[in-house]
């Protein structure tokens, strides 16, 4: 590989190439990265092998780049003369595709809303892409995101380099490091500086990039990734032509499979991803929004839509829908929080939960597509979280994860509210004899911050106080995306015609 510099005001960008063999020129990847050039040689040698001009960044301060390094705020500027300079040299035709897992698909979409065509890529690659500051800090509901931006700035904030281990050393050392009160001491518990973790709570949503041409994407996800609904909501929003990938995987994509992973779904994403640039850059795409979603638990695929399966309602307190067990009065302490690490339920007198469980299914069920929880309820407090978490139990009693969402909401105390919880994307094949098991809790820690029902800011709160809580079975229920009859497809040709 090739090693050069991009200048860019203010720093140097350390960037490498990696070229074909041959005269060219050739089409380009770009990859912008926080996470070390190095990381990508292997899969700059095999864009190279296949016949695109491979080139890995550094991002401004990070590894072998100078200047200062803010997570998010350099990459419009950065990422838009990079591909100047690519266009630049001989090797390259000018077609350009910009390429990215996680913040480095952030860099790659931050580039398509340069104002200059020369400025700007041809076609993105964003995979499970964290879009912006304020929405990896907290849900669209506004509940923060506290042990995954924990784990992420004590690996990665405020310096040069990397230690993906920081988080658990920290941890292992103090277990209740992320209890500590207010949440922004945290660098302090964990430390070392980390001057920019109170701008990310200040962080305000800003719009999402948007191309100044309609430009082919693909966007790759996974129904375990935190990100799932900002992959989802990109590819439904796009102007151009897109095309989606979404697995039964965590946020490092196949290399995280869930435990409802098959055969079937080992995709090669490499050989895809050059399938589908080559598409991209000679007009191949359709414009259609296109796609294909894996069934977890099957071996099948089957066509992306924003919304596939048929929204079918499991009512609250009926004996058919999903029965009030316990809890329908509870209270949420944040000072013994519902953990979101554990999926056992107590069984101790005062319930910390409602929960509800069906029947065991008649059949097997397919669910495909988003899920939401309508609530009718109150809080004696002005400020109250609802997490709503659905388990699947097989026959065995065994319980895995299905969905989970959380939202945070302010009101007169004691005033019922009827309201909606997003639960997110599902795609799983659920076997005759399963039970579903709802709770609705006030707090999911420490995957999210608690909140302390003071009406203070959960970041800065330092006092926390208990909130009782009553759901009402009536106007409550759980909605799934039952789809029937649909056709498997191959997630290949749905991605690249």
């Amino acid at each position: 590989m090739r090693a050069a510099t991009v200048p860019v005001p203010g720093a140097r960008l350390a960037t490498a190439v990696q070229l074909p063999d041959g005269d060219g020129p050739f089409p380009a990847v770009v990859i912008r990265t926080p996470y070390g050039q190095v990381g990508h040689r292997d899969e700059a040698r095999a864009w190279a092998a296949r016949g695109f001009a491979a080139v890995v960044q550094d991002v401004r301060g990070r590894h072998g780049s100078t200047g200062d390094w803010h997570p998010y705020r350099h990459e419009e500027a950065d990422s838009a003369a990079t591909l100047r300079w690519v266009r630049g040299h001989r090797w390259s035709d000018g077609r350009v595709v910009a390429a990215g897992a996680s913040y480095a698909a952030h860099c790659a979409l931050a580039a398509t809303a340069a104002v200059e065509s020369a400025d700007r890529p041809d076609a993105v690659i964003a995979a499970v892409p964290a879009l912006g500051l304020a929405e990896t800090a907290r849900e669209a509901g506004g509940v923060e995101r506290l042990a995954a931006r924990a784990g992420w700035w004590a690996a990665h904030g405020d310096r040069p380099d990397s230690d993906a281990t920081a988080l658990d050393k920290a941890l292992a050392r103090d277990p209740r490091l992320l209890e500590h009160l207010p949440l922004t001491t945290f660098p302090e518990r964990l430390g070392r500086a980390l001057p920019s973790w109170p701008a990310l709570w200040d962080a305000s949503r800003r719009p999402r990039p948007r191309p100044r041409a309609p430009l082919p994407l693909l966007a790759v996800g996974g129904t375990r990734d935190p990100f799932a609904d900002d992959t989802l909501r990109l590819w439904a929003e796009w102007a151009g032509p897109a095309r989606l990938l979404l697995g039964p995987w965590g946020h490092g994509l196949t290399s995280e499979p869930a435990p409802e992973a098959r055969p079937g779904h080992r995709i090669r994403l490499g050989e895809l991803y050059v399938t589908w640039a080559r598409a991209a850059l000679t007009g191949a795409l359709g414009r259609e929004r296109r796609g294909a979603v894996a069934l977890g638990d099957s071996e099948h695929w089957y066509p992306a839509a924003p919304d596939t399966g048929e929204r079918t309602t499991w009512p609250f307190g009926v004996p058919s829908g999903l029965r009030l067990l316990r809890g329908g009065t509870f209270v949420a302490d944040p000072q013994s929080p519902v953990r979101s690490d554990d999926l056992n339920v107590p069984t101790g007198e005062a319930p910390d939960r409602a929960l509800l469980v069906t029947p065991p299914l008649p059949r097997p069920l397919d669910l495909l597509g988003t899920a939401e929880a309508r609530l009718c309820a109150t809080a004696d407090t002005p400020t109250a979280d609802w997490a709503v978490r659905v388990v699947a139990l097989d026959p065995a009693g065994r319980a895995a994860p299905l969905a989970t969402g959380v939202v945070r909401r302010s009101g007169p105390p004691g005033a019922p509210a009827a309201f909606r919880v997003p639960l997110g994307p599902v795609a799983r094949r659920l076997p005759a004899g399963t039970r579903l098991r709802v709770e609705v809790a006030g707090h999911h820690f420490p995957a999210h911050a608690r909140n302390p029902h003071t009406g203070e800011d959960p970041v800065r709160a330092t006092r926390l106080i208990a909130s009782r809580r009553t759901v009402r079975t009536a106007g409550s229920g759980l909605l799934l995306p039952v789809v029937r009859g649909s056709r498997p497809v191959d997630p290949v040709q749905e991605t690249r015609s």
